[in-house]
């Protein structure tokens, strides 16, 4: 599969867009509050609405796709926050993105994708999970010497090239690797349920404790758990890069890896690639075969978030005491793409011992955004910090939150300021409980 393919445009980058969804934007202002480049810039351009104004101006014919228009609109972190605060209903994701996709494959001069970092990194390290794993044998080895640390504490890494330092510098601590999870694990008990595990690419070479924690909670809870050998990357690498056609031939491979009409449900533990695989069926509503599209379609349907599954599922309470204060931190794939909120809660609050403490600020972004921390390092980085000092102020010293970018981010940010803090995703405290393990720092 060619990772830098785009497929021809229209020289308008608007019009393959419903004219109305532009107009369900009355501009109200109520989506700036919510919206984290505006709360840092206060520039009314870098705002929802703002964009939301340029996006038809250029649709409109009124303003030309400028240098600086386009900046605005990459700026974006698609954190999809001003959906969750507008009063009329916009969808702003079915804007930003196929505007940005159409932007990116119609640019007459060198696409920002065709740079070394996005065709070698982003587009073929990345989604390739058994390539990743291999790649990350030297930095097993730099981090058992303690090379990393020497790395962030001498400044080194800033002499890199500026993403390269930036991606050396968000490696998490790299436990030794559990071995694959078989194809099936069967449910233990009265079995209730049986789904397919959606595994992931970066979130499996880096995090597959936590697939490992995903299965055996859906185990506990009853459910036959099948994860498919086949699958692939979700594809919002490309996607959010505006690189449209890879991501379609990977939700095209996941839609036809997963046997769907097999299983109660598709689990997914990663908000990122949820957002992504629960919209395969809007994407592309036109392109590839009937077929195909009926698949992604029917995909996209039986997608759950694992907590949105257990919370709708009923849990079995979990036995074990984890004495610990922790703070939760709403991923934005989550929180907005997905409207969940509540769930994850509700299921760490069945934990016997742990204390949580809300979050101040806890649905602004963190600046992960799926890869925006490798291509936007600036703002990010302002992100946070922000969202450090927030979690500094609860005086808790767990973070938990439901995504792997999320994760590496907050990590990252508390190692860079020499701050003691863990971070987990909701499942691995639910299996410690379940397995009557302590946490460990």
């Amino acid at each position: 599969m060619s990772s830098h393919r785009h497929t021809p445009a229209p020289a308008n980058p608007g019009e393959s867009i419903d004219y109305e969804r532009f107009l369900d934007c009355v501009h109200c202002g109520l989506c700036t509050a919510a919206c984290p480049t505006y709360a840092e810039l206060g520039n009314e351009n870098d705002s929802p609405r703002g964009r939301i104004y340029l996006m038809r101006g250029v649709t409109d014919g009124r303003a030309g796709l400028t240098t600086e228009i386009r900046r605005h609109l990459e700026l974006c972190l698609d954190c999809r926050a001003c959906e969750s605060a507008c009063p009329s209903g916009v969808q702003y994701g079915r804007l930003i993105e196929p505007f940005r996709v159409a932007m990116e494959s119609s640019a007459e001069d060198r696409r920002k994708t065709d740079d070394w970092f996005h065709r070698w990194v982003l587009f073929w390290m990345f989604p390739n999970r058994q390539l990743l794993e291999k790649l990350l044998a030297p930095a097993r080895l730099a981090q058992l010497i303690r090379a990393d640390r020497l790395l962030v504490d001498t400044g080194l890494w800033k002499w890199l090239p500026s993403r390269v330092g930036r991606l050396a510098t968000l490696l998490p601590r790299l436990k030794k690797q559990p071995s694959p999870l078989p194809g099936q694990l069967p449910a233990k008990g009265q079995r209730r349920a049986r789904v397919a595990l959606f595994t992931g690419c970066v979130a499996d070479a880096m995090f597959r404790e936590t697939n490992w924690a995903t299965a055996r909670v859906l185990q506990e809870n009853g459910c036959d758990v099948i994860v498919p050998a086949n699958q692939a990357c979700c594809g919002a690498i490309h996607f959010h890069a505006g690189s449209s056609e890879p991501a379609r031939e990977l939700a095209d491979r996941n839609a036809t890896a997963f046997r769907t009409e097999d299983v109660d449900a598709v689990i997914v533990n990663v908000a990122g690639c949820g957002s992504m695989l629960k919209e395969y069926g809007h994407h592309w509503p036109t392109e590839g075969a009937d077929e195909a599209r009926r698949c992604r379609e029917e995909f996209a349907a039986k997608t759950k978030d694992i907590t949105e599954f257990l919370d709708e599922l009923g849990i079995v309470d979990p036995p074990g005491e984890l004495r610990l204060k922790a703070t939760y931190h709403d991923a934005c794939h989550l929180a907005h793409a997905q409207q969940i909120r509540a769930a994850p809660r509700r299921l760490l609050a069945k934990i016997p011992g742990l204390e949580l403490v809300e979050l101040p600020e806890s649905e602004l972004c963190c600046g992960a955004a799926g890869t925006y921390n490798l291509t936007e390092p600036e703002m990010a980085e302002r992100l946070g910090r922000r969202k450090l000092d927030n979690i500094r102020a609860t005086a808790a010293r767990v973070v938990v939150t439901a995504n792997a970018g999320c994760l590496l981010q907050i990590a990252r940010q508390a190692r860079m300021d020499g701050e003691r803090l863990a971070v987990a995703h909701p499942v691995d405290l639910l299996d410690l409980s379940y397995r009557r393990l302590p946490f460990s720092f």
